[in-house]
């Protein structure tokens, strides 16, 4: 497999729209159950590199459909065979690998602000810390910029006890090219602004889409394949830990997750999609209300660490 090479970018992300579901063409009925099974098992590569809620690890794989011409009983079912057994979240909990940490206060800075710091990064006037993050094999991957600012909105070259915000804005462009010549890119982009950090709670909002294509060919012949992710933060509430604090949670605010994916091939276009919202309304309970191809299950999930319940 050929290294895979990312060049830097310089866009602001905006929350993607889950696309409407559709099934259409022949050979859909063969096609569909295999093909379209891991759509949701992890976010698009590179998805580490951003600010989102999803729980990238940095080893996941672009999206490719398994025509392995086996049909229902053969190939990872987990997603269709739990739907009819009522599993949590379709059987999936969540989707893209889950929820990220900070959705429990843990490591927020760490895992969304400070991680990237071992690339080279400088301080620009009126614009901020601006990094060039490097991958294992050298070569950059990512832009990124960093804002910290003071209670009253003077930018700062560090942070320090006095800041008050961090904004981070990401993106990365990369293709891979595998041994069977299949070739898939990825264009990702996030936005996320923490506010508060002086204050007895931090308040998250971001924003984040990304959008990877993948081409190749098949037993049936040459495939198209396109997943688009993203989500919105709004108005997310995590009180700070205190010396007598035993449980840090969201106590306020929304996230709304979105994936779909499209597999064109031959005269068929396979379409599937999926929703995620979740409320935090101050209690320890946050509800959950999850639409995937127009199916709906009211889920629940207590907090900070608790198991997706639905009915």
């Amino acid at each position: 497999m050929n290294k895979l090479t990312l060049a830097a970018i310089g866009t602001t992300a905006v929350v993607l729209a889950a696309c409407s579901d559709a099934t259409t063409g022949t050979n859909n009925t063969t096609l569909m159950p295999s093909s379209m099974a891991t759509v949701y098992a992890a976010t698009p590569v590179g998805f580490d590199q951003l600010s989102t809620s999803f729980n990238a690890s940095g080893t996941e794989g672009a999206f490719l459909p398994d025509f392995d011409g086996h049909g229902e009983g053969h190939g990872p079912r987990h997603d269709d065979h739990d739907r009819n057994h009522g599993g949590p979240g379709f059987g999936l909990g969540f989707m893209g690998g889950g929820v990220g940490g900070f959705l429990t206060g843990d490591g927020l800075l760490n895992d969304h602000f400070l991680r990237f710091r071992s690339g080279k990064c400088a301080f620009q006037s009126n614009v901020g810390v601006v990094c060039a993050d490097t991958s294992r094999n050298g070569s950059v991957i990512a832009s990124k910029t960093l804002k910290y600012t003071t209670a009253s909105g003077t930018l700062q070259q560090a942070i320090d006890s006095t800041t008050d915000a961090i904004e981070l804005t990401s993106a990365m462009k990369g293709t891979n090219t595998r041994r069977d010549s299949s070739t898939s890119s990825v264009d990702a982009s996030s936005h996320q602004k923490v506010t508060g950090l002086t204050g007895a709670s931090r308040t998250v909002n971001g924003e984040s889409k990304g959008t990877e294509t993948s081409t190749g060919n098949s037993m049936f012949g040459p495939f198209t394949a396109t997943r688009t992710t993203g989500d919105t933060i709004t108005g997310v509430v995590i009180p700070k830990k205190t010396t007598t604090t035993t449980k840090v949670y969201p106590t306020a605010g929304t996230i709304v997750r979105a994936m779909s994916a499209t597999v064109k091939i031959q005269d068929a276009t396979l379409v599937t999609n999926r929703k995620e919202t979740i409320t935090f309304d101050g209690t320890a309970t946050a509800k959950v209300v999850i639409v995937k191809d127009g199916v709906t299950q009211n889920c629940t999930l207590p907090l900070p660490h608790g198991a997706l319940t639905c009915s």
